[in-house]
């Protein structure tokens, strides 16, 4: 069987499913992987990060296994396709598309009985992604990892009610949509929203409500909408997305207090985990809601992913795409800005519009470079905090050490607990290192010590 025969089959394969084509690194890494080359070597062939080549692979194996029924990885990827491709007597596929492997036999894959497979052919799912981003799967970096602890929560746990959170920037909706784009098929019903763009939770279930009761033209719409909400979430696997949820939490209080308007909120949040029901809600926060501390994970299907920077290898990638020269100081600016994809991005237009592309030259300033659009971020931010914590902060970015509970008792005029709640509150909002020694000290990340240090000088 020729390469050419086995990249038509994938591509045919991965259109079924998908409804688009193979890219180049798909087929280099299709390529690499059929004349049983590493992924270090593909990498370094197509000019990628080997974490890059293994994602795109995961990606791959991952669409193949759902379409032909079987657990297809990089090791047994050959010898499957070889074995099935033999067989003489054609059945429908999953995907109900025909293969032709050129001059060999026409072959089709059938994954379930007639029974099962007529059903699963009927079902189609719903979705309303109309304000979710679109995610190109070729500038999806890393988070191969994540993806996997996604997929196992929701899809294998059975998670009712589930926080990704972290910084700005991080990559916390991107990570929700890619995760989405891969798994659409396993819905009923799969919507987005973002808090930022809803007024009340009142008009939120009532656009709920309508938008998945068009599954079910018996549900009517009425004032017990908690209890038709839970109702539809049984009766259907529906997978719902709420964004920007740090937007019903008060500012200039602890992290995740619902604003007075939005207190029924927590409720609802609630009442998804400690229902029995079949569905899923994401909530995507740069706050942790305290109902995902103060609800037991043993008794309830509840869990949070909390995002950290990228690799190196991943936010080299990112680096990669702007061009910029000095490769031996990509490293360094990766470090230097936290992995952090947004502040990459950011940074990397900057030096391209003042340093000529030259990394190195923005690097020989010395001082940590915050551009405008991240000050914003921080200022964002820091006018969230309550008076406590900006206490905290403004004491541990004036200390060239890293600060203990001790330390903070003795230059700042708060009391043990204000202190204690405040580094809580400092961490539930992804600002605050914490550093496990025999005495436990905290710190602020360099960047945002930067940024104090340039608040207290303007003000």
């Amino acid at each position: 069987m020729s390469i050419t025969e086995i990249l038509q089959f994938a591509d045919r394969l991965v259109f079924a499913h998908r409804g688009k084509h193979l890219d180049d690194i798909q087929e280099t890494v299709i390529k690499g992987v059929w004349q049983g080359k590493t992924y270090e070597n593909i990498a370094q062939e197509c000019n990628r990060s080997e974490s890059r080549i293994r994602d795109v692979g995961y990606q791959l194996w991952k669409t193949f296994s759902e379409s032909l029924g079987e657990d297809i990885n990089k090791s047994n990827f050959r010898s499957t396709i070889e074995r099935l491709q033999i067989q003489e007597k054609s059945s429908i596929c999953r995907t109900n598309c025909n293969f032709n492997f050129g001059s060999q036999t026409l072959y089709q894959y059938q994954k379930y009985s007639q029974d099962s497979q007529t059903k699963d052919t009927a079902k189609t799912t719903f979705q309303d992604l109309s304000i979710a981003p679109t995610i190109n799967p070729t500038y999806f970096y890393g988070r191969t990892k994540e993806l996997e602890i996604l997929s196992n929560y929701i899809l294998h746990q059975k998670t009712r009610l589930m926080s990704v959170l972290g910084l700005s920037g991080i990559g916390k909706t991107t990570l929700v949509k890619r995760f989405i784009d891969l798994n659409i098929p396993q819905f009923d019903v799969v919507i987005w929203r973002n808090l930022k763009l809803v007024k009340s939770l009142n008009s939120l279930m009532t656009d709920l409500l309508k938008k998945i009761s068009l599954q079910n033209q018996n549900i009517l719409i009425s004032d017990e909408q908690f209890t038709q909400f839970l109702d539809l979430l049984s009766r259907q696997k529906c997978l719902i997305v709420l964004d920007d949820v740090q937007n019903i939490f008060i500012s200039r209080k602890f992290a995740g207090q619902y604003q007075t308007q939005h207190t029924e909120y927590q409720n609802l949040f609630q009442a998804i985990a400690q229902t029995e029901h079949q569905s899923c809600v994401i909530l995507i926060s740069q706050e942790k809601a305290q109902e995902m501390t103060a609800l037991d994970r043993e008794l309830y299907p509840i869990q949070c992913l909390e995002l950290e920077g990228l690799d190196n290898s991943a936010g080299i990638e990112i680096i990669q795409e702007y061009k910029l020269q000095d490769r031996d100081y990509w490293l360094k600016l990766n470090n230097i800005y936290l992995g952090n994809p947004l502040y990459l991005q950011y940074i990397c237009t900057l030096i391209k519009d003042i340093f000529q592309d030259l990394a190195s030259q923005l690097i020989a300033e010395g001082n940590l470079i915050i551009t405008e659009e991240m000050k914003l971020l921080f200022d964002t931010s820091y006018q969230k905090m309550s008076d406590i914590e900006k206490q905290i902060v403004l004491k541990i970015s004036k200390s060239d050490e890293n600060l203990s509970i001790e330390d903070l008792k003795k230059s700042c005029s708060l009391s043990s607990i204000d202190i204690i709640n405040g580094l809580q509150s400092l961490k539930r909002r992804y600002l605050l290192n914490q550093i496990k020694t025999n005495n436990t000290l905290f710190s602020l990340s360099p960047l945002f010590k930067e940024y104090m240090k340039n608040f207290q000088m303007q003000n």
